[in-house]
Formats: structure tokens, sequence, C-alpha cells
């Protein structure tokens, strides 16, 4: 049982273990990384546990954040594995009772059932839980959705914080019943504005012509990101877009469904796979396309947004908040294929309203989307939740 050891303030730091179930290439990752490496050690200690990525998948970690110090979970992963969950649930009370940590924080839907059942049974006084996105459509059968969304209903009462990485995001949640407005608290994702790469060099990474527009697809290659609607958007706009080369930057179980899908569109659609280097990608890029049927808020298009790529996305889950309609980029509804290929041509067929919309992305995103904010953010969080303990 959780114990405090010294509540005095400065005589150590608070200690939060962070829960993810794998750190695959994505937001969750990103999210983790930059708050492990920016929030103070002085004020925040903290030890990161996480599972195994899945076949198909790049380890985020490996791929992009060497320098971050992660402990392994045996048997933890995406899926449900029955004795392999069992085994990640009693290391991950192991390791609570090693660390005694004052918060427990997990991230992503299977890991904060683990670690939030975990910290209750080892009494952890503190329990945070973000959603980076949800799991109510697009995901599971109806049956299952329905289990889902009972099993978050009875962990949020025993949350102390539950965090959204936006507004419609939380909006979801609670038409769900799932927690109460006042356990909420909005944290949008940050991310690194890095130097720009040189953009020719970029280019000729993916073999990108002076005269081409490159119209680029980031993520993983799965059901929920609809990555064939951008198949079907580069065969759609063969006549109208001559010289568009569209590339799909990821990888996953879709890919090879995908590619026997876009083999008659040959070097018009490129499979770049996962890459080490974002800035690169995006310095290449000319505009981003996200074709997903749900979202948190997607980190893809944020990074975009920080070199001045504009986008259009279907309008889903916090999208919104990224890109601004109409001043950054375009959004579409879900299931508007000829709303996107209109948006998509707009832009890409017009390089001065590229250029406008790049610039005001650029500038939304340093405003409210750099990873020193994150940090900073959560740190308040932190420090506010365990003073609320310290005087109890």
């Amino acid at each position: 049982r959780w114990r405090p050891e010294s509540m005095s303030e400065g005589e150590r730091p608070i200690r939060v273990l962070r829960l993810i179930a794998r750190m695959n290439v994505g937001g969750p990752a990103l999210q983790v990384v930059a708050m492990s490496r920016l929030i103070n050690t002085n004020e925040v200690e903290q030890l990161v546990l996480c599972g195994s990525v899945a076949e198909g998948e790049e380890d985020y970690v490996d791929l992009r954040a060497p320098d971050v110090k992660v402990t392994k979970v045996p048997g933890l992963g995406r899926s449900v594995r029955g004795l392999g969950d069992l085994k990640a649930f009693l290391f991950v009370v192991k390791e609570i009772r090693r660390f005694r940590p004052d918060i427990v924080h997990t991230h992503t839907a299977k890991a904060g059932v683990l670690g939030r059942v975990a910290a209750i049974v080892t009494r952890v006084p503190v329990k945070v839980h973000t959603f980076h996105g949800h799991l109510l459509h697009g995901y599971f059968s109806p049956n299952i959705t329905r289990v889902v969304v009972t099993v978050e209903r009875l962990l949020a009462k025993r949350t102390t914080q539950l965090i959204a990485v936006g507004e419609r995001v939380r909006d979801d949640l609670l038409a769900a019943g799932i927690g109460r407005p006042e356990q909420f608290i909005i944290v949008a994702p940050g991310v690194v504005d890095p130097v720009p790469p040189d953009r020719k060099i970029a280019r000729s990474t993916f073999d990108l012509s002076d005269d081409s527009v490159a119209i680029f697809f980031v993520g993983r290659l799965t059901k929920i990101k609809r990555a064939e609607r951008f198949v079907a958007l580069a065969a759609d706009t063969v006549e109208a877009l001559p010289n568009a080369t569209f590339v799909i930057v990821g990888d996953g179980p879709d890919r090879s469904e995908l590619e026997k899908l876009a083999a008659p569109l040959g070097e018009r659609l490129r499979f770049a796979g996962w890459s080490a280097d974002m800035p690169s990608v995006y310095a290449a890029a000319d505009l981003m396309v996200l074709t997903s049927d749900n979202e948190g808020m997607p980190v893809a298009l944020i990074e975009a947004a920080m070199q001045g790529v504009p986008a259009v996305s279907t309008d889903v889950g916090s999208v919104r908040q990224v890109v601004c309609d109409g001043t950054s980029g375009t959004l579409v509804g879900v299931n508007d294929a000829k709303g996107l290929v209109d948006a998509v041509v707009s832009l890409a067929s017009n390089s001065a309203k590229r250029a406008v919309f790049g610039q005001a992305a650029r500038a939304h995103a340093k405003a409210k989307f750099s990873e020193q904010r994150l940090a900073d953010d959560i740190s308040t969080i932190y420090k506010s939740l365990y003073a609320g303990i310290a005087v109890h």
C-alpha cells in the first residue's frame, strides 16, 4: 500500500509511473517521449513501462527516441492475450510496489485498464488516464463496444483525473457516460519544432521531381485509417492533377492489400514505409491528407503544420483543433469522396493558396502545440494532484 515517505515540498520529486500498451509509431508514443524528455526530473521522477509492438509495426523508441529509457512489460501488447495479460498485470503490480509511485498515469485503452486496476489494488492515491482518442466507433462490433464502454465507465469512477487530447474526444466520452465533466481536462498534444531540413534533399529521398506536387499520407495502415481512400484519391485525380505524386509513409497489416489496389497507378503512388526522419518527410510534402474514420487529435497533422504543410482531412475526432477549415486546410465529411477530391485538387493545383494555408498552419501549430507546452501542462497537473494528497 502507498504511504507518503515525506510530503514536504522539495524533499523529493513526485514519483510517476507511466504505462502505455506499446510504443508503436504514433501520437501516444510521441507524447510519452516528450514528457519523458522535458518534464523537470528534479520535480518529477518518471518510470515508463510499455509492452511490445505488433508485427508490422515499428517501435518509436528504437526508431526516433533511443535516449528514452523504458521498461518492457512481459506479455503486454495491443491485443487481448489471456495469460499474457495476467503476466503483464502482475509485473505492473510488482513495479508499483517497488517504485512506490504517487501517481500512476496510463495511456491507451488496454494499458488504461491494466494500469488503473493495478493502481487500485495497490492503493496508489492518484490515478490519471489520457484518452488519445477513443474506441467508441469504428473499431469493434456493437457488443464488444458496449463492453468497452462499461469497463471505461467503471474505471472512470476510480480515476482521479481524466485527460482528453481534444474537446470532441472529451465530449464523445461524456456522451457515452464515461467520466464526469469535472474529471476531464484538455491537454493537446505537443510536437517538436524542428530545424527545417533542406527541401531539395528531402524531396530527392522520395525521388520527387521539382515540378511534382507531393501529396502525403502518414499513418498506420489499418482499417480505421482508411488508406484505401487515399489510393482512390490518387486514381480519381489523374486528369486533374497530372503532375501529382502520392506518397504513403507508414506500414501495417493492410499494406499488402493496399499495394495490390494501387498497382495500376504505378509510380503515381509510392509506399515509403516508416521513416526515422519525419522532418524530412514533411519538408518533402506539398500537402497532407488524412482519411480516417476515427481519430483523437492526429499528431501527423500537427507535425506537418509545424513545418508549414497544409492539410485536407476528414472531419473526425478533434481534427478541427488542428486544421482550421478554410484557413490552414480543408475538412470534408467522412464519406464525402467527391469533397475529398475537390479539396485536394483545389490546394494541389494552387501553389499560392498552399503557401498562404501553410503559413497559417505553422502559426497555429507554434501557438497551440509545442512539446514544451505539453510537458508544462502535464507537470502542472501532477503538482496539483500531488498537493491534494499531501495535505491529507
